[in-house]
């Protein structure tokens, strides 16, 4: 069997009891579930669920996404109105097979009412085990990507009548910005971002983390126990723990991920590849890699994008998320901003602060610095080192952060729950 995915699944009331069968199937498999509903067979609207999924598998926090409702066309047109997904309702192998080799498909909605529980597995089977991999096809699906940013924000009906879409309120905005800008000022925290979280949402966003170098295999134990308990969104270890956290982990939702290159990311990229390689073998299923802070620092941006690819592309190869650790605390802004433009033309998933290592580490400031840089590709960002409470923890999402990392989990979900 390929190595295990991160499955996204839901259905309406229709498709309730065969996702459930599915669901304990594809558990069965060896891949971790994330469950976005139905629960019962009561009545829902089935493109809520749909666009749970969607989100999952948009965001990096799920690989591929399985969606079932009566026909599954309903929830194929909500699921694509989803920025980064490309759903497909598929009746048979031969489509799933051709959705995902020809199109990249990365979400399958299936019709309850068109097939049967056996046809279904055979459909889900076909579809997580094929991959886009011809250059002929990658071109297209990157085609597919490039209209959906070209038209992210709705055809213009004609210039003229376009420019009058803005109310007098958005000019106000707009302008007040603008002087913002002109006086330097930093650009606003989104008002969409959570004043609190609660302690289960808040698991699901930290990767709970033991990277020191006096670590025993059992605070490894510990760790991986915790995870399982609180439900964080995985465990980070230093790759030599890898293969212990994955057998200790295995059947669950919690991932494990590994730091590459730590915590100096002076290794050549070739050694650094090589360390993901082993890393994902033994179970990884996140990649966490230090950036060659030097030749960044030195300007030579071509040995660190050659760097940063490295890896990026061994974690592509198995489906693995690579996170770019950038070490904020030793770069100016310029350098920065460099760091993330390589790490989206590396195709990375995430770019991180910090390895915790250095004299600092995450900062409120470097986390929107770095939403802002990598939000034309949607990387995800990772706050880690120095955020030990939830309140740090609280700060650092509303600046942006779509990760936390942090060995100080179990304090923050405690402060959380206070704080409800």
């Amino acid at each position: 069997m390929s190595k295990p995915l991160r499955i996204a699944v839901g259905a309406d009331h229709g498709g309730y009891e065969m996702k459930e069968a599915l669901a304990a199937w594809l558990k069965g498999q060896g891949h971790g579930i994330q469950d976005c509903g139905t629960h019962s067979k009561d009545a829902v609207d089935y493109p809520r669920i749909a666009a749970a999924v969607a989100r999952l598998v948009s965001s990096g926090q799920c690989d591929i996404g399985i969606m079932i409702d009566g026909a599954g066309i309903g929830s194929a047109m909500t699921a694509n109105k989803i920025p980064g997904v490309r759903a497909a309702a598929c009746y048979n192998e031969a489509l799933a097979r051709n959705c995902r080799e020809h199109n990249g498909a990365n979400v399958l909605t299936l019709g309850a009412g068109q097939n049967s529980l056996d046809q279904v597995k055979a459909i889900a089977d076909i579809f997580i085990h094929t991959e886009c991999t011809a250059e002929r096809h990658l071109k297209r699906v990157q085609m597919i990507a490039d209209l959906e940013k070209h038209w992210a924000g709705g055809p213009a009906r004609n210039e003229k009548e376009n420019a009058l879409d803005l109310s007098p309120e958005d000019i106000a905005k707009i302008t007040a910005r603008v002087k913002d800008i002109l006086a330097g000022a930093p650009a606003a925290v989104p008002s969409a971002q959570p004043a609190k979280l609660a302690p289960k949402d808040l698991a699901r966003m930290i990767d709970h983390t033991i990277l020191k170098p006096d670590a025993s295999t059992a605070d490894v134990q510990k760790l991986c126990n915790e995870a399982l308990k609180h439900g964080f969104f995985s465990v980070c270890v230093n790759s030599g723990y890898v293969k212990q956290a994955a057998a200790l982990l295995r059947g669950s939702p919690v991932k494990v991920c590994s730091v590459v290159g730590f915590p100096l990311g002076a290794q050549p990229p070739e050694i650094k590849a090589l360390e993901a390689r082993r890393a994902i073998r033994e179970g990884a299923r996140e990649i966490d890699m230090v950036i060659n802070i030097g030749a960044l620092k030195s300007g030579d941006d071509a040995l660190v994008l050659k760097d940063i690819r490295a890896v990026v592309e061994t974690c592509k190869e198995s489906r693995v998320l690579c996170k770019v650790i950038l070490e904020t605390v030793l770069l100016t802004n310029d350098e920065k901003v460099r760091a993330c433009e390589m790490s989206m033309k590396a195709r990375a998933d995430f770019v991180k602060t910090s390895t915790g290592f250095s004299t600092g580490g995450a900062t409120a400031d470097d986390i929107a610095l770095m939403a802002k840089t990598v939000a034309p590709k949607k990387l995800g960002v990772k706050a880690s080192g120095g955020v030990r409470t939830y309140a740090d923890a609280m700060k650092m999402i509303r600046a942006g952060a779509t990760r936390i990392g942090s060995s100080s989990s179990i304090k923050m979900l405690e402060e959380a729950a206070a704080a409800q």
